[in-house]
């Protein structure tokens, strides 16, 4: 057996894990019936058997003779398991709970709660990224979650035709909390080898389907002993006064806090090498700095770099207000030292924000000077951890935020079982393109995401008219 040198895997298979001889490598559920798809496999053809989770026998549905197969006329909101054989081999059982789509967005893939295809890693769908790759096909990439597992596995998917279809592309492994991005013609991805873990970077020269060996930028030494490590998340790359600069924390949930801290380095310099690299110094939630809210917090998280109206960049952070008053509608505001890197961010202000509850990330819209952010609001502080209303908002000046649209409203449905969350997104001509993490039809929970969709926002800045405003509770005036 000969080691592995690069980051990516066409399927990564554990030692003494059973994968099946065939890999079904994407799940695509609607409404009465499912599409998937397995590895290419040149010259071969496989039956497909099918049955109800409520039921024992295997029924054969058809043949497939290419990658990919569509069950149809099937019942809606059913769980169905699943498998493909032919000569003797044969693919692990998959699960898929049909059901309606998400608006007018595409499945990238799914992830049935119980599947266990991935449980070396986890088992629901995380970190979603998005890129559009200098050869014209979208990327996206996801991770595997679950709390006290590994949490170390990156799906990556590539579309030829706009986000339409997806098809499976490769997996690196180790790697959590991904964000792909092109830097000079070449695509990059950064991330932790695991949740606390080290902070590394790979570089892949043919459009993602094979990756270098990933660097190690700052070691971490947190992970499952409950000791704090690197946070971080896909957030925007931002390129400002001859470096590239990146969010990250230093932190763990049980020990109370995420230290806020931005890598750079030098726009012209090896990525790849180590030495190009600088970090802040972590900088710890003071709850005494002037005009937070009264009470305790367990601080800020998961950042969004971006270069204010008055041209410094500064680092907006998600903010725990649970024991606050009030108890949400703040995010914080640190300014970075460009001039000396290495310095601790500081604290500058909070900024009314109601969707302070899980992360985002701003972007500003040259054309138009307004600030963008795909949120998961919430309109009164008694529903501030919710996450089924996810919407466009913007601002022009940092300070006030107003509502553009709702994307996806379910806000009148169970709280505990949707969740539309962690947008990735960019802006390309006059539309929006965006991945969203998804808890949606028997999801365990809205945060235990089992969808990870494609949609886009078309012509986005003619909805930049609201004159809405977000009012002391939330609600819109």
């Amino acid at each position: 057996m000969k080691p592995h040198t690069s980051w990516g895997y066409e399927h990564y298979k554990p030692l003494f894990y059973a994968p099946g001889d065939i890999y079904i490598c994407r799940i695509a559920p609607f409404a009465g019936g499912f599409t998937f798809d397995t590895k290419e496999y040149p010259d071969t053809a496989f039956e497909v058997y099918l049955r109800k989770r409520s039921e024992t026998e295997f029924t054969c549905v058809g043949r497939m003779t290419g990658r990919t197969f569509t069950v149809r006329e099937l019942d809606d909101a059913t769980d169905y398991a699943f498998y493909v054989c032919e000569n003797g081999k044969k693919s692990r059982e998959r699960l898929v709970r049909t059901g309606e789509g998400i608006g007018d967005s595409h499945v990238i893939n799914y992830l049935h709660p119980d599947d266990e295809i991935y449980a070396f890693s986890g088992r629901y769908l995380c970190s979603p990224s998005l890129v559009r790759h200098p050869d014209g096909f979208l990327l996206a990439s996801m991770d595997l979650y679950q709390t006290r597992y590994p949490q170390n596995l990156t799906l990556i998917f590539r579309s030829d035709d706009d986000g339409v279809h997806w098809t499976h592309l490769a997996e690196l492994f180790p790697c959590f909390w991904g964000k792909l991005f092109i830097h000079h013609g070449k695509l990059y991805m950064f991330g932790a080898s695991t949740e606390y873990g080290d902070l590394q970077i790979g570089c892949s020269e043919d459009g993602g389907k094979t990756w270098s060996a990933p660097t190690v930028l700052f070691r971490g030494s947190g992970g499952k002993n409950g000791e704090s490590g690197w946070q971080c998340n896909p957030e925007p790359v931002v390129e400002y006064q001859g470096r590239i600069w990146y969010t990250v924390e230093w932190g763990q949930w049980e020990r109370g806090y995420h230290a806020p801290a931005v890598l750079s380095a030098p726009v012209d310099a090896d990525l790849l090498n180590p030495e190009s690299w600088v970090v802040t110094q972590p900088v710890k939630y003071d709850k005494t700095w002037k005009g937070l809210p009264p009470g305790d917090s367990t601080g800020n998280i998961e950042g969004t770099l971006t270069v204010f109206p008055d041209g410094k960049l500064y680092d907006v952070m998600r903010y725990d207000m649970t024991k606050t008053t009030p108890n949400g509608g703040m995010a914080i505001i640190y300014r970075v030292d460009t001039e000396h890197p290495e310095e601790p961010l500081t604290f500058v202000r909070t900024m009314d924000f109601y969707a302070n509850y899980a992360k985002f990330e701003i972007l500003h819209d040259k054309e138009t000077g307004a600030y963008l952010t795909i949120a998961s609001r919430f309109r009164d502080l008694a529903h501030a951890h919710c996450r089924n209303l996810l919407s466009l908002m913007y601002s022009y000046d940092m300070v006030t935020w107003h509502v553009a649209c709702d994307i996806y409203d379910k806000s009148d449905e169970d709280p505990q079982k949707i969740g539309f969350q962690y947008v990735d997104y960019f802006v390309e001509n006059e539309d929006i393109l965006f991945q969203c993490r998804v808890g949606w039809y028997g999801a365990v929970s809205f945060h235990d995401a089992n969808y990870a969709v494609f949609d886009r926002i078309r012509n986005f800045r003619q909805l930049l008219k609201n004159e809405s405003v977000l009012s002391g509770d939330g609600r819109k005036q």
